[in-house]
């Protein structure tokens, strides 16, 4: 006997542009239960109720989670939701770019805090990151990205850096707020998936 889908996961997998037929063994444990449906209220205000980040925005804030999760379908989905709101090639390609150098850099930065020798600590990291130069999605939103990722993968010294950068780049408190809650929830959703 094939179990049917809950409308609620039903409804979550639309929302993020996920493959209804797929097989989402966890998500389907669920049910129906109240945690779902608070779920796919919380995965709906982030993707389309942000105050602070446009829709597009936060498509690709949401995929530059899914590309620092390796969760290739929801990878596909959001970039073709982000292209529909019109972020372009060059931008999707940098939300990658970004995630891959974030990741090698939260890895590195973060065993330097554990750490916390002079040796480690004095020595250039001798890691290229000529990318951050001259973003095509501008300073601001790419150190906004690069704070959503460094959050997720819990490097307390790039958080911080990144944190007082976008700031520093313009962004308000409340924008690192919605753009660091919607880390939080697509990253809780991807648990599921």
């Amino acid at each position: 006997m094939i179990a049917t889908k809950s409308d609620t996961i039903l409804s979550l997998l639309t929302l993020v542009g996920l493959d209804t037929e797929a097989s989402y063994p966890a998500l389907e444990s669920l049910g129906d239960a109240r945690y779902l449906r608070d779920l796919k209220i919380n995965l709906g205000n982030v993707l389309n109720n942000n105050q602070n980040l446009s829709k597009k925005e936060s498509l690709l804030l949401a995929l530059s989670i899914a590309v620092n999760e390796k969760q290739q379908p929801l990878v596909d989905s959001l970039t073709t939701l982000a292209k529909a709101e019109g972020a372009t090639d060059a931008e999707i390609a940098e939300i990658l770019a970004c995630t891959s150098l974030l990741s090698t850099n939260n890895v590195f930065y973060r065993f330097r805090h554990f750490v916390e020798k002079d040796y480690y600590n004095q020595t250039q990291p001798g890691i290229r990151m000529s990318i951050m130069m001259n973003p095509v999605l501008g300073k601001e939103f790419f150190e906004l990205v690069s704070l959503a990722v460094s959050a997720v993968n819990g490097c307390e010294l790039c958080v911080k850096s990144h944190e007082d950068s976008v700031l520093k780049h313009g962004a308000s408190e409340a924008r690192v707020f919605e753009a660091i809650r919607l880390a939080a929830v697509v990253k809780g959703f991807i648990t599921l998936i």
